[in-house]
């Protein structure tokens, strides 16, 4: 199983219609407003490497009002 957190910048004021957006996608196990630098924190899980950076590079990063992601890839 591949993990990872990504953090998520929007535009303003679209915080909340973007962390309801990601927890619809099946690989985002959790997803949470955050204050910082970063607006959302969201949990991605797949069953491999390949499936994960799919997941994060074609439906979290080109959601509608997202405009920069930092991803952390988890190791065990």
């Amino acid at each position: 199983m591949a993990l990872a957190f990504v953090l998520v910048n929007t535009e303003i004021g679209s915080e909340s219609k973007v962390v309801k957006s990601l927890r619809k996608i099946e690989a985002v196990k959790e997803g949470y407003l955050i204050y910082g630098v970063y607006d959302i924190v969201a949990k991605v899980e797949a069953e491999t490497m390949e499936n994960l950076k799919e997941t994060i590079k074609h439906k979290v990063r080109k959601q509608d009002k997202v405009h920069s992601t930092l991803t952390l890839i988890a190791v065990e």
